[in-house]
């Protein structure tokens, strides 16, 4: 696949990656609404029939997922389908789950507090960033995307879109519910990750190419470049870090680039490695087992001539990989407790998400789809 793509894209290309890609500079169709997403539909998606309501608390093992189509999240039994919804705020991107159940969401109002025991919004919590504007819906709207808690539980923190400009990650002490601080980072920060002692926080900056690491104490920030096929095209270029994952075993950020080049990135350092990836699409959502197991989402080509569709890479510690086809674009991944079996949501930041997600056998590569929420990004295991 060559890479020198930037902006001097043919139009029939530029056309299909509208279609296709995460990345598109502002301005695209994708730009803020005041109104949400119309409905997406897909003759391959199952209708979405209500699974009925588990009695008392929710059950261990539920899936659950952030409505960017929306302003809920929902409740999932990964069997029989979606079972509820909470209306937590405006177009829900990220969201994750603490030991104590409460889930933080990252809305384009403030970070939502859901009691998933008991399937209900116990709080939200405003930004105290300056310039996101009025709540809106679309690839580019103001307010909360990636979002991480510490490993002790005591803080979130989540990246700040400000349109058109660089964005912030906040703290927040999750016992108060109060913002602590604000820390200025890149623009568009996809993903926040949280080093395994706490002690560091990781913005994965997308439109500024880098990473962004917060000191979690002081919240000093330092910015490591992280462009492997370099920063042509500017706001333009499709080739830009998305979603990282921090390696179990020594620390370092795994951060997937089209299918083709994995950035071993040491924080402490700034130093990076490239190591060669064989899925060959474009990749947004990752995640990382215990063992060191990645998985990374692709959304599907670049250049249909020449790229793959989309899929989902499962790499080994020893960088082996089985790339498993899916079925049309995809964001996030979660993974079961068991480690048999992956959660792939379909909402996509763009054009071609559709209501649901992909069920993936890991030992077979056997796929089967379930309507869940509304254009769902964030999910996590209960």
């Amino acid at each position: 696949m060559p890479r020198a793509l930037g902006l001097g894209l043919g139009l029939g290309l530029v056309t299909t990656l509208a279609l296709v890609a995460g990345c598109a500079p502002q301005g695209s169709d994708n730009s803020p609404s005041s109104k949400p997403p119309a409905k997406a539909s897909s003759s391959t998606t199952p209708k979405a029939k209500k699974a009925p309501a588990p009695s008392g608390r929710t059950p261990s093992g539920t899936l659950l997922v952030a409505d960017f189509g929306a302003d809920t999240v929902t409740f999932i039994d990964p069997d029989r389908g979606a079972f509820d919804s909470v209306r937590v705020g405006t177009a829900p991107y990220g969201l994750v789950v603490g030991d104590d159940g409460r889930a933080w969401v990252a809305t384009a109002e403030g970070i939502a507090v859901v009691d998933t025991a008991e399937r209900k919004r116990v709080d939200r919590i405003p930004y105290e960033t300056d310039g996101i504007g009025e709540p809106t819906y679309g690839e580019y709207r103001g307010g909360g995307m990636g979002i991480a808690l510490a490993p002790d539980g005591r803080h979130v923190y989540v990246g700040v879109n400000r349109p058109g400009g660089n964005g912030t990650v906040e703290a927040v002490d999750t016992r108060t519910l109060k913002v602590t601080g604000v820390a200025e980072v890149g623009r568009r920060p996809f993903d926040v990750d949280v080093s395994r002692d706490g002690r560091e926080v990781y913005a994965t900056d997308h439109d500024s190419f880098d990473v962004t690491v917060v000191a979690a104490g002081s919240l000093r920030t330092r910015r490591i470049e992280v462009a492997p096929y370099g920063t042509e095209g500017g706001l333009g270029s499709w080739l830009k870090p998305h979603y990282a994952a921090v390696r179990p075993s020594d620390g370092k950020l795994l951060l997937p680039f089209e299918g083709e080049r994995l950035v071993v990135l040491d924080p402490k350092t700034g130093r990076s490695r490239i190591e060669k990836m064989t899925a060959n699409t474009h990749q947004h959502g990752a995640t990382i087992t215990a063992d060191g197991t990645l998985l990374a989402v692709g959304t599907g080509p670049i250049d249909p001539a020449q790229d793959k569709g989309p899929s989902l890479t499962v790499r080994d510690p020893e960088g082996r990989e089985k790339v498993i086809p899916l079925d049309g674009p995809h964001e996030d991944v979660t993974v079961s407790r068991d480690l048999h079996t992956a959660y792939v949501t379909g909402g996509f930041t763009r054009d071609g998400y559709w209501n649901g997600i992909t069920v993936v056998d890991l030992d077979s590569g056997k796929t089967r789809r379930l309507a869940a929420g509304e254009r769902p990004l964030g999910i996590a295991v209960l």
